[in-house]
């Protein structure tokens, strides 16, 4: 069992940062695969971000790659997503998950965190 709490949402304007973290319980994190995914008013869940359990292989979406970078502290159970050069289409709340495989498949994590609000002003 893991149990995900975001962090670090808030109001930005376009072209600004944030830092996303994701804090883990569970004695094993390390063995997961640790994922960020959004979504938007009226859309579905999308793929944002992924890295396996090294922190060595990262996946990202088209829509943030040159952007975006995630990492993670498996000594902390955190895992973080840097955002930066921020657009007002990335506004959405932003969702930790935790899967036993890489997939940009909502449905392959078990595990989400609730949530956190991110909002870029134009």
């Amino acid at each position: 069992q893991v149990q995900l709490v975001e962090s670090g949402g808030g109001l930005v304007q376009a072209g600004g940062s944030l830092r996303l973290s994701c804090a883990a319980s569970g004695r094993t994190f390390s063995s997961y695969v640790m994922g960020w995914f959004r979504q938007a008013p009226g859309n579905e869940r999308e793929f944002v971000a992924a890295v396996k359990w090294n922190g060595a292989i990262k996946y990202y979406a088209d829509s943030v790659k040159g952007r975006f970078t995630i990492s993670r502290d498996n000594a902390k159970n955190t895992v973080d997503l840097q955002m930066n050069s921020l657009k007002p289409d990335d506004t959405a709340v932003y969702y930790c998950a935790a899967g036993s495989r890489y997939s940009d498949d909502v449905g392959t994590y078990a595990y989400w965190g609730q949530g956190t609000q991110v909002t870029v002003s134009s």
